[in-house]
């Protein structure tokens, strides 16, 4: 890319990044310190700002990069991943959001642990919600330093390890000072400028091909190589039977993951009444609903106007078709227009993955502090020393995902977050359902439901060719490939329920019938909740 669009580009960067340092700032000379306030923001936001925060948490990279590019690259399967995140936020709104918001107080395991035995399930759900978070937290790493790589003109292995350790730090910062009110001002601005930028996108697209939408998948159909095949199933999942199971495996990890997602699930203890949780995810379905709907336009839009073979030679997963994109829109190349569209989509994709980072590191040590620390401790720990160790938390976890985002580089990014989403549908929903709506669910049961749908995912995706066996591979040059799909929900989602009422119907334990009424109760109405 030209000076002009380096220049331009990391001036937008620099200037996101100043507000956000600001509003982090601000925030921490006026909290009290408190647990309350540092991992749910004093429970004060009201159910349109926590439907922009909860939209600005969900709308990843993966949304704005990931889908798009694959869309361009694989037409019609790219669209995959625009229906099955939005047909998700059903089972969050029919299912979890106002059940979770009276039965918790900060994460997944409090839900849980409102009728089990604390300590066995804490560690269990503690675990995974970490497992989950690194793995999305990876994702946007990805993204990163994909983004970086395209604005200085290179995919230099330099360029990308500094993006990526930046992100990080950034991270640590506005986790450790700023908590959760400062996380969610950053994904309320970021929201705004995401969606203001796509509608932007979406407009010039269409705009293009004077709101023709036949002419546009057309052309997109011509320019791919693939023909009318372009906008028929099976380019990405039609080849075999195993392409056909990956294919049922991803949806059935996107519908149900995001129910199990902890940065998403402990959005809904910021709002004060259940009530309000409930309409912060009728909001959040509007934003995302509509977001969905324009990636699958950019998408083609970017196969039409970009061409599949050119995203493909400036990244190999897609991941850099939007800003490409907008870079033909405004001009072209050396244009002014294009500098400037090219700039502030850089600047937008930038935000959105700070956010996010952000967002999923809150959760994380949220739960290393309030799960597993608070497990290990045999008095019940201050809040203020787990406010600590949190803080403390969010520099280890960055750590990990900065380690992992440099391994993982050359993945697309929708992908990545389609394993994490597999993760937290096998390990956290099958836990969740049964301590919500099974009346003798045990003790035993939820912390084989979480072991036994966390072991089997991870496992199998170390196995799949996800982690070698091919040059796409995370390891290419070795070959421990014993697991055919790419996704592992089709095996490891059935698993976690099944060892979930495994564990249940041979426990010697008998459910408490007391503490169970007591929870429905407490979930149905609010009485009693937090």
């Amino acid at each position: 890319m030209t000076e002009d669009h380096q220049t331009l580009a990391l001036f937008l960067f620099s200037a996101f990044v100043a507000v956000t340092l600001a509003i982090t700032t601000w925030v921490s000379r006026n909290r009290h310190g408190s647990a309350e306030e540092f991992y749910a923001g004093g429970r004060l936001f009201s159910p349109m700002e926590n439907g922009f925060a909860i939209a600005g948490d969900y709308m990843s990279a993966a949304s704005f990069l990931g889908i798009s590019g694959l869309i361009a690259l694989h037409g019609y399967d790219g669209m995959l991943y625009s229906v099955g995140f939005l047909v998700a936020w059903l089972v969050v709104l029919f299912l979890v959001a106002e059940l979770v918001r009276n039965c918790g107080r900060f994460t997944l395991a409090d839900v849980v642990a409102a009728r089990m035995r604390e300590r066995p399930v804490r560690m269990a759900a503690g675990t995974s919600s970490v497992t989950v978070s690194v793995l999305y937290l990876v994702a946007q790493m990805v993204g990163a330093g994909s983004l970086v790589a395209l604005l200085l003109g290179g995919t230099t292995d330099a360029a990308r390890t500094w993006t990526v350790i930046g992100v990080g730090a950034l991270m640590v910062i506005y986790v450790s000072l700023g908590g959760m009110r400062a996380t969610t001002w950053i994904q309320i601005v970021k929201a705004v400028l995401l969606l203001g930028g796509t509608v932007a996108l979406t407009s010039l697209v269409l705009v293009r091909f004077h709101g023709d939408f036949d002419r546009l998948l057309r052309t997109a159909a011509e320019r791919s190589g693939h023909g009318e095949a372009f906008l028929a199933p099976g380019l990405a999942y039609g080849g075999d039977w195993t392409s056909r199971f990956d294919f049922i495996s991803l949806g059935l990890a996107l519908v149900l993951g995001t129910a199990g997602l902890p940065h998403i699930l402990s959005r809904f203890y910021t709002v004060p009444t259940a009530r309000a949780a409930r309409r912060s995810v009728v909001w959040a379905i509007g934003l995302i609903g509509g977001f969905y709907l324009m990636t699958i336009v950019l998408g083609f839009g970017a196969a039409a106007l970009v061409g599949p073979d050119a995203v493909r030679a400036s990244n190999a997963a897609g991941n850099t078709a939007v800003p490409l994109l907008a870079l033909d829109l405004g001009g072209g190349a050396g244009s002014t227009g294009g500098t400037v569209l090219f700039a502030v989509v850089a600047a937008i994709a930038f935000a959105t993955i700070l956010a996010v980072v952000a967002g999923i590191t809150l959760a994380s040590s949220a739960s290393v502090a309030h799960d597993l620390y608070a497990s290990l401790r045999r008095r019940r720990a201050e809040p203020r020393s787990e406010v600590a160790v949190a803080r403390v938390a969010a520099v280890g976890i960055g750590a990990v995902a900065i380690a992992l985002g440099l391994l993982a580089r050359d993945l697309n990014v929708a992908f990545l977050v389609g394993l994490a989403f597999a993760v937290a549908a096998s390990a956290n929903l099958p836990v969740l359902l049964y301590s919500l709506f099974w009346r003798g669910f045990t003790t035993r049961g939820a912390v084989w439901a979480v072991y036994g749908g966390l072991v089997p995912a991870v496992l199998l995706v170390l196995l799949s060719p996800v982690v070698s066996g091919s040059p796409q591979s995370l390891l290419p040059g070795v070959d421990f490939q014993y697991f055919p799909l790419q996704n592992p929900g089709l095996v490891s989602v059935p698993l976690g329920f099944l060892a979930g009422w495994l564990g249940t119907v041979t426990s010697p334990e008998v459910a408490d019938e007391a503490k169970h009424a007591e929870t429905e109760v407490r979930s149905l109405t609010g009485a009693g909740a937090v």
